[in-house]
């Protein structure tokens, strides 16, 4: 199980990423999570949002380039070690993490992590073996 990610490609010049921001609130669209990597020319920001579909509508729309990325969401606690639980576990099993981000949820005591890895189906398993929560597409609307 994975969630929908989505890659927008940015120039990079002051105002662009409050730009982004822009577009998304005046269409009321939540961001759960975001991560911004940058070049000396362009910026990709990486996010998650309460409403994907809708999400990729506007901001196509609005002359965006976009991405979709499907990625891992889990739910761990949020105390320290948790990561380093997940993160042991997804080594001993040969999964390289690619890059990753988290976001903390207003409803729950927990962290959430985004994680890009090598093989997603055999991550998931791993995960899923370990009893670990794989957050869906849907529960990202009540996070």
């Amino acid at each position: 199980m994975t969630v929908n990610q989505i890659s927008i490609f940015l120039e990079n010049r002051p105002e662009t990423l409050s730009e982004l921001t822009d577009v998304l609130a005046k269409n009321s669209i939540n961001m759960r999570a975001i991560s911004l990597a940058d070049t000396s020319d362009f910026g990709i920001a990486r996010i998650i949002t309460d409403d994907f579909e809708k999400a990729c509508t506007i901001l196509k729309e609005n002359d965006y380039i976009v991405k979709t990325t499907g990625v891992i969401a889990i739910q761990i606690p949020d105390e320290a070690g948790s990561l380093n639980k997940i993160l042991k576990l997804l080594a001993q099993n040969g999964r390289n993490v690619e890059y990753m981000y988290g976001f903390t949820g207003k409803k729950t005591n927990s962290a959430c992590m985004i994680l890009r890895t090598t093989d997603i189906p055999k991550t998931i398993e791993i995960l899923n073996s370990a009893g670990i929560h794989l957050i869906n597409q849907e529960e990202l609307k009540d996070i």
